[in-house]
């Protein structure tokens, strides 16, 4: 018996030494080269983007002068066309395949940022904004949700836990985050344009290698072709109330484009520290991501890991509120911001797997582009109206403390929305 415990006491403590690079490199040896395209096209596709979006509302307010409601509109438009479309992209990807869809939108994505970098009236702004997000709106349906898919697979060939696929995903993504905005920052040295154009270069080297290396047909997806798909997801309440709880966590993560710019301009004189705390918030999930995921998923189900990750995100935000009545400025003024920033990524690290996790139990047999879109419509919608209340709070002369308050209250509030159960929706008798 003691030799037994030794053993499994053994076993443990090699699984627990390895690092969190060994741990990531393992799994990555395992995937197949699908997996490793789609995985690798995340990372480029975040480069390309956040190269260009952390530094879009500045330059609204300062060389276009636009008002900070505006600014916040826009914003929030970009993420409307964007997420708020991907139920269409989900089911076109569901119709016609994930390769065709992937490559529109790759094009789509270089003339939005090449529009974008000429743009100089409010009219043509807003038009480059609406093909930036609908490109995505058509790219990231395709590449999501045939992760998922897979992911699935994955877990019933019993290799692990679908979440731990879905977390190095993420970690792919918030890579790309952590490069596109130090390039960005670089680039800005230059100009805004010059930004864009190596955002819509990038675009132009992920059109290339899927023009290469995408199958035309991959194994396993069917395309659907019956209709009445969106009548049965607008009936399934449990679906319906997972894409209020995370488009709580989604608006909460666009104040990284709008509250938080003002809060660093305020505490610093300048957005200069803003690509630091952006690599902060990537440099976190790169090397955290897999581990919190693996604690997450000894310990927690999917709707108690989604429960914590809203409520740190309100944390963060009550961090910020606690502090700005004191008006520090300098380094001490930066470190509530710093603080919001690490409890939102953590929040983010435990929200995003898990709700992506938890489509594929909730959605229709063949549907789960359509599902997987449809996650990211919904929380566009939420995102589209707080974004513009949330531009409009803090142009308002309210104490300085209300606006992050009332950003602090939003997530925590939504917890109550999350579904209790976490079974397999078989069809229309499961939405009721």
């Amino acid at each position: 018996m003691t030799d037994l415990i030794s053993r499994v006491l053994a076993r443990r403590a090699a699984r627990t030494s390895k690092t969190p690079a060994e741990s990531t490199w393992r799994l990555w040896k395992e995937l197949s080269p699908l997996l490793r395209l789609l995985i690798l096209t995340q990372l480029a596709f975040n480069v390309g983007f956040y190269a260009v979006l952390p530094f879009l509302a500045e330059h609204l307010g300062t060389a276009i002068g636009m008002a900070g409601w505006l600014v916040g509109f826009v914003l929030g438009l970009r993420t409307f066309s964007q997420q708020g479309l991907f139920v269409v992209g989900g089911w076109l990807v569901d119709r016609f395949g994930v390769r065709p869809i992937v490559l529109a939108g790759c094009v789509l994505r270089i003339a939005g940022f090449a529009w974008l970098g000429y743009a100089e009236a409010s009219w043509a702004v807003i038009g480059a904004v609406l093909v930036i997000g609908f490109a995505a709106a058509l790219f990231s349906p395709a590449v999501e949700s045939e992760v998922a898919r897979q992911a699935v697979v994955w877990e019933e060939e019993g290799r692990g836990s679908r979440t731990r696929l879905l977390a190095l995903f993420s970690v792919a993504g918030q890579a790309g985050a952590f490069v596109g905005p130090l390039l960005g920052g670089l680039l800005l040295a230059v100009d805004f344009r010059t930004a864009c154009l190596a955002g819509a270069a990038v675009f132009v080297l992920v059109l290339a290698g899927h023009l290469w290396l995408m199958p035309q047909h991959i194994p396993g997806r069917a395309r659907t072709r019956e209709r009445g798909g969106a009548r049965v997801l607008l009936r399934n309440r449990r679906f319906l109330a997972l894409c209020g709880a995370y488009g709580s966590y989604l608006l909460a993560y666009n104040q990284l484009y709008l509250a938080l710019p003002d809060e660093v301009q305020r505490a610093a004189g300048s957005q200069a520290p803003l690509s630091w705390l952006f690599a902060l918030s990537s440099v976190l999930v790169v090397f955290t991501q897999l581990p919190v995921t693996r604690w997450a998923g000894d310990r927690l189900d999917l709707r108690r890991s989604m429960t914590a990750g809203l409520l740190l995100i309100a944390a963060g935000f009550a961090v910020v509120a606690a502090a700005r009545p004191a008006g520090w400025t300098g380094v001490a003024g930066l470190l509530p911001a710093a603080g919001f920033v690490v409890l939102l990524t953590v929040g983010q690290m435990l929200v995003v797997p898990a709700a992506r996790a938890w489509v594929p139990d909730l959605a229709e047999e063949g549907r789960i582009g359509l599902y997987m879109g449809a996650l990211s419509s919904v929380s566009g919608l939420i995102v589209l109206a707080g974004s513009a209340a949330t531009g409009s709070l803090l142009d308002l002369s309210l104490p300085a403390a209300v606006p992050w308050l009332v950003l602090a209250a939003v997530p925590a509030l939504t917890v109550a929305l999350l579904p209790r159960r976490e079974e397999r929706a078989e069809g229309a008798d499961e939405t009721a």
